[in-house]
């Protein structure tokens, strides 16, 4: 059976971009089996996934002909193999809803992960972790231990080979230098009240004021704090006479499934970021 992998790219549009890079497999022994394509006029980059199956070069030689090929088209690009499953850290602290999830879903198969690691600034979840068999490393943060402890967490993503850390619910601002070695390949998940609602226990704020929808948005993490670009976002509509542990129930399914949903497609590789914003190809 020919081996299967994914190739996304950008680059700036030009006349016939389909038609080489299909070009290009078909020479190669390529057979595509999925493909999507978007042209955004405003910044006037051309965007492309295509999955394919090749027996015919070494992964490799692939992507050294890859390498190649994409120079005169000063193509950005990436190819990875379907069969190896994402390698990830799951990092969390006291509230393990999204985290809980993530590790059911990861174990019926219906996330393409290998989840190596669970971080985590509290011992809530150690149990959690070792119920799926996942190392759990408890790592305290204070003001004065920030800059050890980040270093740590670097060292732990590092050795396991992390493509995607998750914040699942990791309540610690990371730094900026952190941020920028996380670059692409950290996805956080928060209440979509903000900045309307900022600080602690925002449910509480939102009921104060009568709010009609909450919600959740999923983002890759930058320096500047919430405002990475969107992966996916949802809301579930509310009343009057929902209670604040209403809220706090619907807000935590939500940011539960629209997470998911964002570790999902960035496996499988349907997100490419498109400077403040992302293309993605579902």
């Amino acid at each position: 059976m020919k081996p299967v992998y994914i190739l996304t790219l950008s680059c700036p549009d030009r006349l016939g971009l389909v038609h080489a890079v299909s070009g290009f497999l078909l020479e190669r022994g390529g057979n595509i089996e999925e493909a999507a394509q978007y042209n955004d006029h405003d910044t006037g980059l051309f965007f492309m996934r295509v999955r394919f199956a090749c027996g015919q070069l070494t992964p490799q030689d692939l992507k050294s002909q890859l390498n190649w090929f994409a120079q005169p088209f000063q193509m950005k690009w990436s190819l990875h193999a379907v069969a190896q499953p994402m390698r990830a850290v799951l990092m969390v602290s006291k509230e393990g809803h999204c985290l809980n999830d993530l590790l059911f879903r990861w174990k019926s198969g219906l996330l393409a992960l290998d989840i190596r690691a669970i971080i985590s600034n509290h011992r809530e979840f150690y149990q959690l972790a070792a119920s799926y068999n996942v190392p759990f490393h408890h790592l305290p943060v204070t003001p004065e231990t920030k800059a050890q402890v980040e270093a740590r967490q670097y060292e732990i993503i590092e050795a396991e080979q992390a493509e995607l850390v998750v914040l699942a619910r990791y309540m610690q601002v990371l730094s900026d230098d952190l941020c920028k070695k996380l670059s692409g390949r950290a996805i956080n998940i928060h209440h979509s009240f903000l900045p309307s609602f900022k600080g602690a226990k925002p449910y509480y704020q939102a009921h104060d004021r009568g709010v009609k929808l909450i919600g959740a948005t999923a983002h890759y993490v930058t320096a500047d704090l919430d405002e990475g670009p969107i992966i996916e976002q949802d809301v579930a509509r509310v009343d009057h006479s929902r209670t604040v542990e209403d809220l706090t129930t619907l807000g935590r399914d939500t940011e539960s499934q629209v997470l998911a949903r964002a570790v999902k497609w960035h496996s499988e590789h349907r997100v490419l970021i498109n400077g403040h914003k992302t293309v993605i190809f579902r």
